[in-house]
């Protein structure tokens, strides 16, 4: 990562409050961490915006934890016109009609025991690693699997963070 200033960066610092707000819950839904980096706002360079990004994610209660975690689709399953979850979920695209079934059933199953969504940095992961990653996870404690998401979050913010402010 650049100490540098990017001009994506300056274009984010240079954002209205409603403009950044908005811009910031497409990386992640929960309030409390778009708040956050937005009270941090203007940073000198990405690593600040990532340490404050990853400072927000670690202080997310355990309710803002499941409202970032609900902006996130089920593996498998993107959105309709969220690029983001596509991009992100490529693994999944080309997978067989039954390691796509395999994995519906696992989400679910992860779901009820949970209470939300499998959520993992998904980005260059194929359909069997993430299809592997649910199988090991789904027997961890409850405690357990809650800093596993929270870690993964993590990932994903600053992924996401790092297309926000990209030079081009």
């Amino acid at each position: 990562m650049t100490t540098s200033s990017t001009p994506g960066l300056a274009r984010f610092n240079d954002l209205t409050a409603a403009e950044a707000t908005a811009a910031l819950h497409e990386v992640c839904a929960s309030a409390a961490w778009g708040g956050h980096i937005l009270a941090h706002r203007p940073y000198a360079g990405t690593d600040a915006l990532f340490s404050t990004s990853d400072a927000a994610t670690a202080e997310l209660s355990a309710e803002d934890l499941a409202e970032a975690m609900a902006g996130h689709p089920p593996i498998g399953r993107p959105k309709p016109g969220d690029p983001a979850s596509a991009r992100e979920q490529r693994g999944m695209a080309g997978a067989s009609e039954e390691l796509k079934a395999e994995m519906l059933e696992l989400n679910l199953a992860y779901q009820e025991r949970f209470g939300h969504v499998f959520l993992i940095c998904a980005t260059g992961a194929t359909g069997e690693q993430m299809r592997d990653a649910v199988k090991d996870r789904i027997g961890n404690s409850p405690e357990r699997e809650r800093e596993i998401v929270r870690t993964e979050l993590g990932k994903i913010n600053r992924i996401r963070l790092t297309r926000l402010v990209e030079d081009s």
